[in-house]
C-alpha cells in the first residue's frame, strides 16, 4: 500500500522528517492506528533505529503490541531513548503529539532531563520502576493543562536477554487526583469554617479559599433579598477592585434571571460574546473587569437566599470540575452561614438566660424551646451531667439506639450501656471545662444500633464566664461514611480489574505472536526429523531443539488459557465418566503415597466444556495436590451439581453447574497467598519447579467456557478448588461405530494456502509438498479470491483466521459458495473466532505434519463419506478437526 506524504506538527521542535516512500507497509504496522501510519510515512534513517526495514524483530514485535494496546504506551529504544508509542498515549499528550514521534526522550522531554535518565538507567539495568500519581504539564488545544499518571516501566531485552529498550505503560488518574484534591479542600474549607462564629468570617474565608484555589480574579458570598437585590458584605479580589456593598440582580436582564431560576450553575466563558447578557448588564460587568464568571444561585424551597460568584478579568473556560467545586462550596456556605446565624442566636439567648439557669428551674423552660428551635437531636446537661433540656429530635434518637426515652433531670452517662459510660462522661467534662470541640464516636445498643455520631459540644457560661452548662448536638454519620467506603472499595476493584484485563490482553497479545512464531520452527523442525536427514549427532539437536519447542507450545497455550484466547471446541461432556476415565493416569502420576478417592453424583446432566482442555486441566490440579502433599495424603476428586442463586458472596455468576472439586489433605495456603493464586507467574514451588501459569490456566478455561473457579483453603488443613461448568444446552452425543480414518491425507490435488504471515505460509506449504498436495499461495483473501476468479479451482482451502481484511472464515464461506464441493480447514492459534461457523474444520497453531495431514484426512474422510450416501436435497458438510 503507498503511504501519502502527512503534514507533521512538531510543537516540541522538528521532528522525523516525513517522506513519501511509495512502499507498502510493513505487516507489523497494519492496523496499529494513527501512530502505526505514521511511523510508515516518517524517514527513519536519520535516527538511530535506522530504516523500518532493518529493524529487529524484537522491537517489531514489541511495537506491534504497543500499537494494538488501548491503553497509553511508551516505547523508549536504544540507549538514546528514541520515542514510539501508541494512540491512546498520543492522546494524552495533546498537543506534543505528533511532534515526540521518533524524537529522543531528551530532545522530546527536556524539562524532564533527570527523571528520564532514572528511567533509562534502570530499564537498561534490568530493573523495573513504579511511579503513582507522576504529575505532568501538558498542552492540549493550546491551553497549559496539568496531568496525572501512574507510570510503570520494564526493560525490553533482546534475543540474548539483553536490554535493548524501555516500556512504559500509563494509567491516566488526572480525574482522581482532583477529586482527591478537590475532597480535601472541601474537607478542610469545612473543618475551618466551622470553627468560625460569624457569617461575615464565613464568607469571607470561602472567597478567599476558593480564589486561592481557581486562581480566580473576584470570588464573594452575597445574600439575595425577595426583591431581587443582593449584598456583598466581603469578598476576595486580586488584581480587580472589590464590590463590596448592595447590587441589582433585575439589572443582569431577564435571559440571565431566567437562567438563574432554573437552578443550575450559570456559566459564561466571556461576557463580551454571550447574548444571555444585557447591554447594560455586559457594560456594567466590563466596567467591573469581569471577562468570565460561573455563578451558583441557592435556594430555601424555591425562594433565593444566596449567590456565590467566581469572576475572572479575561476570558475563561470553566471545566466541569471547577463549576462541581464552586456548586459544592456554595453549599457549604450556605450551610455555615445559617449554622453561624443559629449559634449566634443560641450564644445570645444563652448569655440572657444562663444566671436564671442556675436560679430557677422555670428557666430550664427556655433551653427547651432554644434546642427545640434547631432540627438535629440536642440536648443541654448541667455540671452534674445531668439532663436539663432535649428536643424531640434528640428523644427520637435515642429511643431508636437504645430503646427508650429520656427524661429531665436524668443522669445523661447513665443512661448508656455500661461499656460506654466513661467515655461519653469523658467528653461532657471536657466540655463542662470550656472546650469548644466535634468529635466523631459511636454510641448505642449492640442489640439495637450503633451508629457513628458527629457530636459538637458548646459550653454555657454565666456572666462572671464560669461554665455553667454545655450542649450536645449529634448528628448520625453512619451512612455516609459507608457510602464513602463502598465508594473506595468500588474504585479499588475497578483499579484491580482494569489491572487484570490490561495483562490479559497483553499476555494474548503475545502468546498469539508466539504461536506465528512457533508454527514455522515446528514444522521445520518436524521435517527435518522425519527425513532423517543429517548425522546421529545433528538428528538429536533437532529432536532436542523440536522437545524445546513443543515446551514453549504448551507454556503459549497455557498464556493463551490465562487470557481466554485458547480455541476451545466445547460440547456436552459426561464429567463422571471423563474422571472414571482418567483415575488410572491420576493414580500413575501422583504416587502410591497418595489416597484417591472419587466421588460422583448420580444422573448428573453433561456439561459444557472442551473434553481434551478439561482433562489437561483435571491432571494439572492433581499434580499442584500432589506437590502440595510430599510426605503422602488423601486426594479427592468430586463431580456434583452446584447452583448459585444470585444471593451468595462469589465471582461465580448465577446459575446451575456441575462442578468438577479437586482437593488435598497437605500444607493449604494463608488468605495472602489463595488471593493471589490465579495471578499468572505466580508460584509457590520455588525458581525452576514451576511456571506459575498451571491455575491461572484453569482458571482462564473455566472463565472462557462461562463458569468461574473458586479456592478453599487454610495452613496447615489442605486445599480445595472447584471448577463451576455451565451445564450444557444439548445432550451428550451417543457414541458412533469409529470408523478408521487415513494417518495421512492422500496428497492428491491443489491445496490453496492462505496466510498472512510469510513465514508460517512458508513452512505449511513445505508440509503440503512433502505430503504431496500441489500448493498454490496468497498473502490474503482478497488475493485468494483473484487466483479463483483467474480460473484457479482448488481441491482444497487451507486458511489462516485472523488476517487483515477478510478473515479465513467469510473467505470459506466465499469460496464454498463458489466452488462446490470445496473442502476448508482453518488454521488459528487465537480464541478470538468471531465469525468462524462450527461446520468448517480448524487446526490449532502451532502443528506438526502429521496434525496437519490428520486434519486433511479427517475432512477428506468426512466428505468421502457423505459423498456415499448423500440424503436428498442435503449438501456434505465437513467435519470438526
Amino acid at each position: 500500500m503507498t503511504v501519502p506524504s502527512p503534514s507533521v506538527s512538531t510543537p516540541h521542535g522538528e521532528g522525523v522528517a516525513a517522506i513519501n516512500t511509495g512502499l507498502e507497509m510493513p505487516p507489523f504496522l497494519i492496523g496499529g492506528g494513527d501512530c502505526a501510519d505514521r511511523i510508515a510515512r516518517l524517514d527513519w534513517s536519520a535516527t538511530a533505529l535506522g530504516p523500518v526495514g532493518s529493524w529487529p524483530i524484537s522491537l517489531t514485535t514489541t511495537l506491534a503490541l504497543v500499537l494494538r494496546s488501548a491503553v497509553p504506551y511508551l516505547l523508549f529504544w536504544g540507549e538514546d531513548g528514541v520515542m514510539l508509542y501508541n494512540d491512546a498515549y498520543a492522546n494524552f499528550v495533546g498537543d506534543g503529539h505528533p511532534g515526540l514521534l521518533g524524537k529522543t526522550v531528551h530532545d522530546g522531554w527536556p524539562q524532564y532531563a533527570a527523571f528520564n535518565d532514572v528511567i533509562m538507567t534502570a530499564g537498561f539495568g534490568g530493573k523495573t520502576l513504579h511511579f503513582p500519581d507522576l504529575p505532568a504539564t501538558l498542552y492540549r488545544n493550546g491551553q497549559e493543562t496539568q496531568a496525572w499518571a501512574n507510570f510503570d516501566t520494564s526493560p525490553i531485552v533482546d534475543g540474548q536477554g539483553k536490554p535493548v529498550g524501555v516500556l512504559c505503560l500509563l494509567a491516566d488518574t488526572t480525574q482522581r487526583v482532583l477529586a482527591e484534591r478537590r475532597a480535601a479542600f472541601l474537607l478542610t474549607l469545612a473543618d475551618h469554617m466551622r470553627a468560625l462564629e460569624t457569617p461575615t468570617a464565613i464568607m469571607a474565608l470561602a472567597a478567599e479559599r476558593l480564589g486561592e484555589e481557581l486562581s480566580a480574579s473576584r470570588v464573594f458570598y452575597a445574600e439575595i433579598t425577595s426583591k431581587g437585590w443582593m449584598t456583598v458584605e466581603r469578598d476576595y479580589a486580586r488584581g480587580v477592585s472589590s464590590i463590596v456593598g448592595r447590587h441589582s440582580l433585575v439589572s443582569f436582564g431577564p435571559d440571565l434571571l431566567a437562567a438563574y431560576r432554573g437552578g443550575a450553575p450559570v456559566v459564561v466563558t466571556n461576557v463580551d460574546a454571550d447574548d444571555r447578557l444585557s447591554d447594560g448588564a455586559r457594560s456594567g460587568l466590563q466596567a467591573r473587569e469581569v471577562g468570565a464568571f460561573v455563578d451558583v444561585v441557592l435556594f430555601e424551597e424555591t425562594e433565593w437566599v444566596g449567590l456565590l460568584a467566581v469572576q475572572s478579568a479575561t476570558p475563561r473556560i470553566w471545566s466541569p470540575e471547577e463549576e462541581a467545586l464552586i456548586q459544592n462550596v456554595g453549599e457549604r456556605v450556605k450551610v455555615a452561614v445559617e449554622r453561624a446565624r443559629a449559634e449566634m442566636a443560641l450564644r445570645k439567648l444563652k448569655n440572657t438566660l444562663e444566671q436564671q439557669v442556675v436560679e430557677r428551674t422555670a428557666e430550664i423552660r427556655r433551653y427547651h424551646e432554644i434546642v427545640e428551635a434547631i432540627a438535629s437531636p440536642i440536648c443541654a446537661f448541667d455540671t452534674d451531667y445531668r439532663l436539663i433540656a432535649f428536643n424531640k429530635a434528640h428523644n427520637q434518637e435515642f429511643r431508636r439506639v437504645f430503646g427508650f426515652d429520656t427524661k429531665i433531670g436524668d443522669v445523661f452517662p447513665d443512661q448508656f450501656v455500661p461499656d460506654q459510660r466513661d467515655a461519653i462522661r469523658a467528653l461532657m467534662t471536657r466540655a463542662l471545662t470550656g472546650e469548644h470541640f466535634t468529635v466523631t464516636e459511636a454510641f448505642g445498643s449492640p442489640d439495637l444500633a450503633k451508629p457513628i455520631w458527629e457530636i459538637t459540644y458548646t459550653p454555657l457560661r454565666d456572666g462572671a464566664g464560669r461554665v455553667i452548662a454545655a450542649f450536645h448536638q449529634a448528628t448520625d454519620i453512619s451512612e455516609r461514611l459507608k457510602a464513602a467506603a463502598e465508594l473506595e472499595a468500588a474504585q479499588e476493584a475497578l483499579r484491580q480489574s482494569q489491572k487484570v484485563e490490561a495483562m490479559g490482553s497483553l499476555t494474548g497479545g503475545v502468546a498469539h505472536d508466539f504461536n506465528n512464531l512457533l508454527t514455522p520452527i515446528i514444522g521445520s523442525l518436524d521435517m527435518l526429523m522425519r527425513r532423517g536427514s543429517g548425522t546421529a549427532r545433528e538428528q538429536r539437536l533437532i529432536d532436542g531443539a523440536l522437545q524445546s519447542a513443543e515446551r514453549a507450545k504448551t507454556l503459549v497455550q497455557r498464556l493463551l488459557a490465562f487470557a481466554r484466547r485458547q480455541p476451545l471446541q466445547p460440547t456436552a461432556v459426561d464429567l463422571g465418566q471423563l474422571v472414571d476415565s482418567m483415575a488410572d493416569l491420576i493414580e500413575s502420576t501422583v504416587g502410591p503415597t497418595i489416597t484417591l478417592e472419587v466421588e460422583v453424583a448420580d444422573t448428573l446432566p453433561p456439561a459444557r466444556a472442551d473434553a481434551n482442555q478439561l482433562e489437561m486441566a483435571l491432571l494439572n490440579l492433581a499434580v499442584n495436590a500432589r506437590d502440595a502433599m510430599p510426605s503422602g495424603g488423601t486426594l479427592s476428586v468430586k463431580v456434583h451439581r452446584c447452583e448459585v442463586d444470585g444471593q451468595q458472596t462469589t465471582d461465580v455468576p448465577a446459575g446451575d453447574y456441575i462442578c468438577l472439586s479437586v482437593g488435598d489433605t497437605g500444607m493449604g495456603m494463608d488468605e495472602e497467598t489463595r488471593l493471589r493464586a490465579i495471578e499468572p507467574f505466580f508460584s509457590t514451588k520455588g525458581v525452576g519447579k514451576g511456571t506459575g501459569l498451571g491455575l491461572s490456566m484453569v482458571h482462564g478455561l473455566a472463565a472462557q467456557l462461562g463458569g468461574g473457579l473458586t479456592i478453599s483453603s487454610a495452613l496447615g488443613h489442605g486445599t480445595a478448588i472447584t471448577l463451576w461448568l455451565p451445564l450444557s444446552d444439548v445432550g451428550t452425543a451417543t457414541a458412533a461405530p469409529v470408523v478408521p480414518a487415513p494417518a495421512r491425507a492422500d496428497g492428491i490435488g491443489t491445496v490453496l494456502l492462505v496466510d498472512d504471515e510469510d513465514l508460517v505460509r512458508m513452512s505449511t506449504a513445505d508440509m503440503l509438498a512433502d505430503l504431496g498436495y500441489g500448493v498454490v499461495e496468497a498473502s490474503s483473501g482478497e488475493q485468494a479470491l483473484e487466483l479463483v476468479q483467474a480460473g484457479l479451482r482448488p481441491d482444497l482451502l487451507v486458511t489462516d483466521h485472523l488476517m487483515p481484511g477478510m478473515s479465513g472464515a467469510q473467505l470459506a464461506r466465499e469460496l464454498q459458495d463458489r466452488l462446490a464441493g470445496l473442502r476448508s480447514l482453518i488454521v488459528s492459534g487465537y480464541a478470538e473466532a468471531e465469525g468462524l461457523d462450527v461446520e468448517v474444520a480448524r487446526l490449532t497453531k502451532p502443528f506438526r505434519s502429521e496434525e496437519l495431514a490428520a486434519s486433511l484426512a479427517a475432512i477428506g474422510a468426512s466428505t468421502a463419506g457423505s459423498r456415499a450416501a448423500p440424503e436428498e436435497g442435503d449438501a456434505a458438510q465437513p467435519i470438526i478437526a
